[in-house]
């Protein structure tokens, strides 16, 4: 495996809001090596009748994903559609809203 991609994972955090109220912020971003591959065919599909837009998949380290909901690459956000965990490596399927711009 090359591991020549670097996606930062970005994660949730408490915070407040302006009026003082407790929201979920981004945290501070992590940057890890990754390989990005295609989406699968049979994923896109089903992504998609679920109103989701999977877009990039990226395979990680296990030891170095701690469940951030968003990523990043190439200076574009995804949002963290699906992980599926293969012992040392964890695939990230990431993507956006179907309509979103």
């Amino acid at each position: 495996m090359r591991w020549s991609d670097v996606v930062e994972l970005v994660p949730l955090v408490e915070g407040t809001n302006p009026i003082g109220d407790p929201v979920m912020v981004e945290g501070k971003p992590r940057q890890v090596y990754a390989n990005k591959l295609s989406v699968r065919q049979s994923e896109f599909y089903q992504a998609m009748q679920a109103g989701l837009k999977p877009e990039l998949m990226f395979e990680v380290r296990s030891a170095e994903y701690q469940g951030e909901p968003k990523a990043r690459y190439n200076g574009k956000e995804y949002t963290i559609i699906r992980t599926y965990d293969k012992g040392e490596i964890m695939e990230l399927v990431c993507g956006g809203l179907v309509g979103d711009m």
